[in-house]
């Protein structure tokens, strides 16, 4: 019986070693009642969190500086799941002259911090399920950001339409934009708390 197990063992590293540095394939060797199976996990790609996606995409730069600046990478990086409302670079280029550069500064920390998390939802909501939730709640869904305010979701022409607080609109410009720890969907507009 010690044989049959030697023999399996060294059975088994030869075919992890045989296996390594191929694609994904599984290679099986029966011997004695026991099967053998090694799968070469190489070849898997995990995908990126959300902190991750927003940093390999352009559109997404001066979102990446304001998380780190706001020192929510960390947040942003954890299990989730969240859905980011993520304002793209040309959202931010609608601010106020001035405004953007105000809220990177270290006094500004506090509110910086509450708007980008005003733009956070806890769980994740890919556009049917938001679209869903509109439809079934009269043309409005109202969502509870992690900053503690809410948005009112609802549809223009086929687009999803947030309104926060202060009534300012935006459109989601692109969705279901996948991480591995919750959804972002890009929007025009940088909504505003209270």
């Amino acid at each position: 019986m010690k044989l049959v197990t030697t023999i399996s063992a060294f059975v088994l590293i030869g075919v992890i070693a045989t296996s390594c540095g191929k694609k994904k394939q599984a290679d099986t060797t029966e011997m004695a009642d026991t099967t053998v199976v090694a799968v070469d996990t190489m070849a898997v790609a995990e995908t990126p969190n959300i902190v991750g996606v927003a940093s390999g995409n352009t559109e997404f730069s001066t979102l990446v500086t304001a998380v780190k600046a706001a020192g929510l990478v960390e947040t942003l990086s954890g299990d989730g799941p969240f859905t980011v409302f993520a304002p793209n670079n040309a959202a931010f280029n609608k601010l106020p002259a001035g405004t953007l550069d105000s809220l990177l500064k270290p006094e500004s920390l506090d509110k910086l911090k509450a708007i980008l998390t005003y733009h956070v939802v806890s769980g994740k909501f890919d556009a049917a399920t938001v679209t869903d939730a509109i439809n079934k709640n009269n043309g409005k869904y109202t969502v509870t950001t992690v900053q503690g305010g809410t948005i009112v979701l609802s549809l223009k022409d086929g687009n999803v339409m947030l309104t926060d607080a202060k009534g300012g609109t935006a459109t989601v410009v692109l969705a279901d934009v996948a991480a591995s720890n919750g959804i972002i969907h890009a929007i025009d507009t940088v909504v505003m708390p209270k």
